[in-house]
C-alpha cells in the first residue's frame, strides 16, 4: 500500500521546518466507514432499528412446503382373498394285492372308470392253487378219520350195552371220535382260507371310481399290501388348497366360493371339511380341503379351481401406500396439526399391505390429518401448506 504521507525533501536544511502530515481523501473514507459499521449490528442493521420482517432470520421462517393430505375416516371393510387349488376325490384309495406274486395280467390303466367288483389285475396263482389243493385233500382225510372214529364209537356203544367191552374202551372211542370231528373242522377252515387266498390273486375294485395312478407293470413281482393302483372313488369332490396360516385369521364362516379357473362362470359353494394339523416344512403352508356342494360335471378330477373366502366386515382405516413413513424402523405416518400446520410422526399398526394401499388397525383417530404425498421432504416440527383430498 502506498504511503499516505509525503517524505521530507532531501535537500531541506537542518533548520528547515518539516511540513505537517495531512490525511488524504482515502484515509478520510476509511475512517467514515469504520464509524458507520460501529453503529450497526452484525447483520448490517443499525442498532436499535426494527428488523424487516420480510427477511427471514431462521429456518422455520422459510416458505412452507406444499403437501397433499387426507382426513382419516373409519369404514367397515370386508376383505376377500382368493387362492388356486385343484379338485380331488374325497376318498382316495390305494389298491394292493393281499398276496404276493408275479403279475400276469393288467386289465385297466390310468384314467379308466371302473365299477365296484371289476377285475383290475392278476398275479400268478400257482402257489395259492397248490395250497387250495392241499387243504382240499386235508378235508377229505379228516372226513375219513371221522367216519372211522364214528363207526368205532357206535360199535363200542353196542358192546358196552351187552357187557362185551369195558367202560375204558368206550371212553377211548368217544375221545377219538371227538378229536376226529375237531380235526375236520380245522381242515375245513384251512380250506376256506386257501380258497380266499386263491381269490386274492385277483385284484378287484372295492368301489366305483377312476384310476388315477398305477405303479407296476406286467411281469413285475409285487409284495402283499404294495400299492399298485390309486382309485378316486365316485361321490363327494373336494377342492384342495395349500394356504398360509393367516388365511382364516378373521374368518367367522367356513363357506367358500369355488369357481373354475378356465371358466369362472362355473361356480359352486363349498365348506371347509378338513384342515391339516401340521405345516408343510417345505413351503410353510397348511393343506385345507373344501367339500364342494353339488359340483358341476365339468369340475372333473384335477381341474384347477379358485377358492374365494370373504371375511366379516370390520372397521378399519385405509390409506394410500405413499402415506407410510418410518419412525425408528416402526411404521408411522406424518400427522398435521390443523392449528399450527406443523407435522409430527405418529406410529401406527399396519394390519395388511395391499396393492396401492395399507390397512391401519391402530394409531390414528377419525379426523386426523395425514400427509399422503410429499412425506419424504418433511422433518418433525416443519410447517406445511396442504391440499385436502377425499378418502378412499
Amino acid at each position: 500500500m502506498q504511503s499516505l504521507y509525503r517524505a521530507p525533501a532531501a535537500n531541506a536544511g537542518a533548520g528547515a521546518r518539516s511540513p505537517v502530515r495531512r490525511p488524504t481523501a482515502a484515509l478520510i473514507c476509511i475512517l467514515a466507514l469504520a464509524g458507520l459499521l460501529a453503529a450497526c449490528d452484525g447483520q448490517g442493521t443499525a442498532k436499535g432499528a426494527p428488523k424487516d420482517a420480510s427477511h427471514p432470520t431462521s429456518e422455520s421462517a422459510r416458505p412452507a412446503l406444499v403437501v397433499r393430505a387426507m382426513a382419516v375416516t373409519v369404514a367397515d371393510r370386508a376383505t376377500s382373498v382368493s387362492l388356486t387349488g385343484d379338485v380331488e376325490a374325497k376318498v382316495l384309495t390305494q389298491l394292493s394285492f393281499r398276496v404276493g406274486g408275479r403279475v400276469t395280467e393288467r386289465l385297466v390303466d390310468v384314467g379308466a372308470h371302473v365299477a365296484a367288483g371289476d377285475l383290475l389285475a392278476r398275479v400268478d396263482p400257482t402257489e395259492q392253487q397248490a395250497d387250495l389243493d392241499a387243504a382240499t385233500a386235508a378235508v377229505s382225510a379228516a372226513e375219513s378219520r371221522l367216519r372211522v372214529a364214528t363207526s368205532n364209537l357206535d360199535r363200542q356203544s353196542t358192546l358196552l350195552a351187552k357187557g362185551y367191552t369195558t367202560r375204558a374202551a368206550y371212553d377211548q372211542a368217544t375221545e377219538t371220535a371227538g378229536a376226529a370231528e375237531s380235526a375236520l373242522e380245522t381242515a375245513r377252515a384251512q380250506l376256506g382260507t386257501a380258497r380266499d387266498a386263491l381269490g386274492y390273486a385277483e385284484l378287484r375294485a372295492r368301489a366305483a371310481g377312476i384310476i388315477t395312478a398305477r405303479t407296476f407293470e406286467v411281469g413285475q413281482v409285487v409284495q402283499p399290501a404294495q400299492s399298485v393302483f390309486t382309485l378316486a372313488e365316485d361321490g363327494t369332490r373336494d377342492a384342495v388348497f395349500d394356504v398360509y396360516e393367516t388365511f382364516f385369521r378373521n374368518s367367522e364362516t367356513d363357506r367358500i366360493r369355488i369357481s373354475l379357473v378356465s371358466d369362472p362362470k362355473v361356480a359352486a359353494d363349498g365348506r371347509v371339511r378338513e384342515v391339516s394339523p401340521v405345516i408343510d416344512a417345505s413351503n410353510g403352508t397348511v393343506r385345507v380341503k373344501v367339500a364342494i356342494d353339488a359340483p358341476a360335471d365339468v369340475m372333473a378330477l384335477g381341474s384347477p379351481v379358485t377358492g374365494t373366502v370373504t371375511w366379516k366386515a370390520t372397521p378399519r382405516i385405509v390409506l394410500p401406500w405413499s402415506a407410510l413413513a418410518s419412525d425408528g424402523g416402526a411404521p408411522a405416518v406424518w400427522r398435521i396439526d390443523p392449528k399450527t400446520r406443523a407435522v409430527s410422526l405418529a406410529k401406527v399398526a399396519v394390519e395388511a399391505f395391499e396393492t396401492g394401499s395399507i390397512v391401519i388397525s391402530s394409531g390414528l383417530a377419525p379426523g386426523d390429518l395425514v400427509v399422503v404425498d410429499g412425506a419424504k421432504r418433511l422433518s418433525t416440527g416443519q410447517t406445511v401448506d396442504y391440499t385436502l383430498e377425499s378418502g378412499s
